[in-house]
Parts: C-alpha cells; sequence; structure tokens
C-alpha cells in the first residue's frame, strides 16, 4: 500500500469517525432541539481550535451482539483546543453512539484527557449527553465511573472543573458533575437525577415526570445542583465561554485581568440612593453590585437558588473577583440553610483558585425557626463561617446598612481575617437590631409605662443613637474606614491593588474537617 493509498484511506476514517452514530441519528438529535457532540465543540472552542485525541478508539465488548457494532470514538469526543486564546481540555458524549453510553474504552478516553489536563494545568470542560453505564460491559463500566470520580476529587481545587449536561445524565453518573466546580443544565433536554420517574413511582408511588424530577428549573432553583439553567445549547455553552474570563488556569496562577476602561476613580452619585432610609425597607442588592463593579457586569452564580444570598463574578479595576453579597430585597438577607451552603461553597472556589473575594454585607442575622434547626443551621451555617475564616486570598467587607449578631461574625469580619472591612455612614452593627434589644432590655420598664409605644420609641432611638452606626466597630479598629457611599469602587480597587502580593497561610495539616 502506497503512501498516497495509506492517506485516503486515513481520510475515509476520519470522515467515519466524524459521522458518529451516522446522519440518521444525527438528524434525529437536532430533531429532539440537541446538537451534535461535535457542533458542541465548535460552538465552546475557539474556531478551528479543536484537536482530537483517540479517534480511532473502540469498545472491546463481544457480548450482545456488540461485536459487530464497533464505531470510532466510542461515543464520546475528547481533545483540546482554547478559549479566548486559552488551553483547556474538554470531552463531549455522542448520544448518537449507543446512546452516549459509558464503556471501558469510552471511559479511559475521559480518564487520559482528565491527567492531561491535570499535568497540564488548565481546565477540563464534560459536555455530558449518555444514558449511563452499557449495560452489555457489566462491571466494567461501573469500573470506568470509579475511575472517573477519583480524578474528579483529586483534581479538585487544583484545575478549574466544568460539567455543561446537555441530554439524559443519570444513576452513578451524576457524581462526576456533582464533584466539579460549576454545573450548568439546558431547559427542556437536560436532566439529572440518581432514579428515573419509573424507580421513583415504583418506590415511593410519586407520579413524576423527568422534567419535574431533575430538570434545569427544578436543579437550578430548589435542589442547588445546577449553578446554571439555559434556554438553549448556544446559550449555555456561550456562557461556559464568559465564565472562563474570570478563572486562571490553575490554583498556582492569578485569575486575568480584563482590559477595562471604566474609570478606576469613578464615583457613582446613585449609590446614595438605593439604600432605603428606613432600615426595614427592602432594596436590590444587585443594583450596588452593578454600579460599583467594572462596566456594571455581574456573571451571576446559582441565580434563582437560595436568592436572599447573592454570589458570582466580576472584574474591579480589572481585577476578577468573587462577589459575595446579602440580598435584602429577599427574606430581608438574612442566612438560612440554603444560603450558607451556597455562600460557603462559591467561597471556597474562590480561595482554591487565588480569586480575591468582596462582600457587601446586609445581614440582620440567621433565619429563626423549627425547620431550619431541625434542618441543622447550626451546621450549615457554620460552613459558611469556615469557609471565610480558611480563606487566605485577598477579602475585603463593605457593610452597606445592618451587620447583627453572628451573621456579623460570619459574613468576613476583621475577626476572621477580613482584611480591608469598611462600612457605609448608615451601617448599624450591633449584637441585635434595635426593636429586639430594647424589648430584651427594657421589657420590663415599658411594661410599666403609660404609654408603652412612645417609651418602646424612645428606646429604640436612644439604642440607635448609641449602637446602630458604624463609629464604634471603627473605633476598635473592628471597621477600617467609614466611607463615603460613592467612593465605594475607587476604595475596593484601592484595596485589590494593595493586597495583590498578599500572603497569608493556615497551619500545616492534610485538610480541615469542614462542618459537612
Amino acid at each position: 500500500m502506497s503512501i498516497h493509498e495509506k492517506l485516503q484511506r486515513l481520510e475515509e476514517l476520519a470522515r467515519e469517525a466524524e459521522q458518529g452514530g451516522g446522519p440518521e441519528r444525527i438528524r434525529a438529535q437536532h430533531e429532539r432541539g440537541k446538537l451534535s457532540a461535535r457542533e458542541r465543540l465548535e460552538l465552546l472552542l475557539d474556531e478551528g481550535s479543536f484537536v482530537e485525541l483517540d479517534r480511532f478508539v473502540t469498545h472491546r465488548s463481544t457480548d450482545f451482539g456488540l461485536a459487530d457494532q464497533k464505531i470510532l470514538g466510542d461515543g464520546v469526543v475528547t481533545g483540546y483546543g482554547t478559549i479566548h486564546g486559552r488551553l483547556v481540555y474538554a470531552f463531549s458524549q455522542d448520544f448518537t453512539v449507543f446512546g452516549g453510553s459509558l464503556s471501558e474504552a469510552h471511559a479511559e478516553k475521559i480518564v487520559k484527557l482528565q491527567d492531561m489536563a491535570l499535568k497540564n494545568g488548565a481546565p477540563i470542560i464534560g459536555l455530558n449527553d449518555s444514558g449511563g453505564a452499557r449495560i452489555q460491559e457489566g462491571v466494567v463500566s461501573l469500573g470506568g465511573y470509579a475511575d472517573i470520580f477519583l480524578r474528579n476529587t483529586t483534581a479538585s481545587g487544583v484545575i478549574p472543573q466544568i460539567s455543561v449536561i446537555l441530554g439524559p445524565c443519570a444513576g452513578g453518573a451524576v457524581y462526576s458533575p456533582a464533584i466539579t466546580d460549576f454545573v450548568y443544565m439546558v431547559r427542556g433536554t437536560s436532566y439529572m437525577f440518581v432514579t428515573g420517574p419509573n424507580v421513583v413511582k415504583t418506590v415511593t408511588h410519586e407520579d413524576i415526570d423527568m422534567e419535574g424530577l431533575g430538570g434545569a428549573d427544578v436543579h437550578a432553583s430548589r435542589s442547588g445542583v445546577a449553578h446554571f439553567a439555559c434556554d438553549s445549547e448556544p446559550e449555555c455553552l456561550a456562557s461556559v465561554r464568559d465564565l472562563l474570563r474570570f478563572l486562571p488556569q490553575n490554583n498556582r496562577e492569578l485569575p486575568p485581568d480584563a482590559g477595562i476602561t471604566d474609570p478606576h476613580d469613578r464615583r457613582d452619585e446613585k449609590l446614595l440612593e438605593i439604600v432605603p432610609d428606613n432600615p426595614n425597607h427592602p432594596y436590590d442588592m444587585r443594583k450596588v453590585i452593578r454600579h460599583v463593579v467594572d462596566e456594571g457586569e455581574f456573571y451571576e452564580v446559582h441565580e434563582r437558588f437560595a436568592c436572599n444570598i447573592l454570589v458570582g463574578f466580576a472584574h474591579l479595576g480589572g481585577h476578577a473577583v468573587g462577589v459575595v453579597a446579602n440580598q435584602p430585597a429577599v427574606l430581608a438577607g438574612v442566612l438560612d440553610i440554603d444560603s450558607s451552603v451556597k455562600g460557603s461553597r462559591f467561597v471556597r472556589f474562590c480561595d482554591a483558585f487565588n480569586i480575591p473575594i468582596v462582600v457587601l454585607e446586609d445581614v440582620p442575622g440567621f433565619l429563626p425557626g423549627v425547620a431550619q434547626e431541625h434542618g441543622g443551621i447550626i451546621r450549615h451555617g457554620a460552613k459558611l463561617l469556615y469557609a471565610f475564616a480558611e480563606a487566605t486570598v485577598p477579602k475585603i467587607t463593605v457593610i452597606t446598612r445592618k451587620a447583627y449578631g453572628g451573621a456579623y461574625d460570619v459574613m468576613n469580619s476583621k475577626h476572621i481575617r477580613g482584611d480591608v472591612n469598611l462600612a457605609w455612614p448608615q451601617a448599624e452593627i450591633a449584637v441585635m437590631g434595635p426593636k429586639g434589644a430594647v424589648e430584651v432590655l427594657f421589657r420590663r420598664e415599658i411594661a410599666a409605662s403609660d404609654d408603652p409605644q412612645a417609651a418602646t420609641d424612645a428606646r429604640i432611638q436612644e439604642y440607635r443613637d448609641k449602637f446602630a452606626h458604624p463609629f464604634i466597630a471603627a473605633a476598635r479598629g473592628f471597621v477600617d474606614d467609614v466611607i463615603d457611599p460613592r467612593d465605594t469602587r475607587p476604595r475596593l480597587i484601592s484595596a485589590l491593588d494593595m493586597l495583590r502580593n498578599k500572603r497569608d497561610a493556615n497551619p500545616p495539616r492534610k485538610h480541615g474537617n469542614i462542618p459537612l
């Protein structure tokens, strides 16, 4: 066989590999509103940058008629490319080949990619669209999943890991995305569950469909499993590309600076209008964030889950930062079980990848109630405290209004190694709110007065004048400065510039024992 004939054969095999399960199955994929495995990679990666690996791999099973059904690639496309010119590794499961089911060879392709990503210090992105373990291969396919889970775990906190669910993801397969840093889903076409609707109905007699059990909106708003729910695959993949603008390649690098034209010294008059004069009136903390960060751009994470706290990424003076903010517009911004879990997970991600944390604080405390106490608010609230206390990245807090009780300590106070802590003049820093404090301190006096309401109002005003302001904390050095709200942006950027070379460490240990 001449070299030209061999090259021709190579081209034929390459075309065969690109066909996946064949034109009819690709057409069926499109009819379901889903892209093919390769089309997804084309949208995700910079144009022309994808380099495929292991395209000629096939399965090794000879059971149940599979010996004559070998398809090049074996249901997953793996390789590397660039996003915004930076190296990433990616795999894309191909539902047109055996339903994207995972075989021994399929798993080995993913494992090889994970090992390469870890060795070369670059993010890995998994595009998941699979019917689960390939039944014909039995325990071998289950072992393949375990090999993947192990590498997800060892790579955690070392390289960013992103999972994009673009079809079914069920049974043991869900645990790989669950270990990764961010999970994206698409409404109407992606599902995640440990057991499907039929099993649920058999065991618990609950009648539910796939969307209601494990669809994108369920996981983005109720379970918290998904960080993002998108309306289409192109929108979803574009969102992944946006996320990587804020992330470093690995835990040994700093996140990339952005080329921003927004002036560093910009003062914003509208910041004087956002917080109401009445401390009991709500406001949207997103407005504060957008008036402070570069170009008003806030890449929110977990937008629809635990809405009483906001987390996400932004740039400040070109610095990539993670923003953690109480949301007074929802439950007055209290901390509860879900918001504590959401916040702690995000803080730990930022700390692992050298992303400075900016906290905007307006918190009246932890949510009271039997359900919260029985649900473990003590344990879950401790997660957020632990995450902030453990973090060694630059940490800056701005108290916009309330900072009451233990929640003041938890939200990156100076006492748990907050680097720069600022407060607006209307900030109220105290053990509890004025009304609650007066009811405890002056209960008998108020009950014995001729006009209990007037006595209560007078004591509340006295308490506000004495305690519900930032100057006692500032006098102690617990707050570094009380600032004009209009200066928030320049003060934050100045602090980030100052802290760029911060060095801090925790005592040597295998790992801490976070209250999971």
